[in-house]
């Protein structure tokens, strides 16, 4: 008798009816979602222009009627029997504990940075969140990392600043950058 059980499959534990109501009720949010991104892509004003003859409500749209279809593909596939495959899982112990020294120690490094940015600059509180995560994950090449964080300081106040055309906070280096 017990071997039966250890036999038994994911199939013989779904229920009688051709699917999982769990899924249905992904199906039901991806065509909700679907919906209303439909619905609001068509309150877009039809505006065209000679260098754009589409016009700003052609995506949303187009991804809310794709949304629908997946909606759509997807129930007539849990009607028919399909189901993903269980996850597998990562090499994660579960039976340990939460590591609260790690969290908070991240906490601390996205703190440190909400507090600083203003009056330090963006170069000098990110380069602290960056090397303070990588501090609170483990790592303890500590001249590495602190040079490593400087650089991709630098390197996101400059994107933004040249390739997006937003100013982060310079602070204490306000002439120097």
């Amino acid at each position: 008798m017990s071997s039966e059980l250890n036999e038994r499959t994911v199939e013989d534990t779904r229920p009688p009816g051709g699917g999982d109501r769990a899924q249905y009720g992904v199906c039901a949010f991806l065509a909700l979602l679907g919906t209303a991104v439909i619905v609001d892509g068509l309150g877009i004003a039809h505006v065209t222009s000679s260098t754009d003859p589409v016009g700003p409500r052609t995506v949303p749209v187009l991804l809310g009627v794709l949304l629908l279809v997946v909606a759509v593909l997807y129930a007539v596939d849990v009607a028919r029997g399909g189901h993903g495959e269980p996850e597998a899982g990562e090499d994660v112990d579960l039976s340990t504990g939460s590591d609260w020294r790690t969290v908070l120690m991240l906490i601390a490094a996205f703190v440190v940075n909400a507090v600083l940015i203003e009056p330090l600059g963006w170069v000098i509180s990110g380069t602290l969140l960056f090397w303070g995560t990588a501090f609170a994950l483990g790592n303890r090449h500590y001249v590495r990392n602190l040079l490593i964080a400087v650089t991709l300081s630098l390197t996101t106040f400059y994107a933004f600043a040249i390739g997006l055309g937003v100013n982060l906070p310079a602070g204490v280096l306000q002439g120097i950058l």
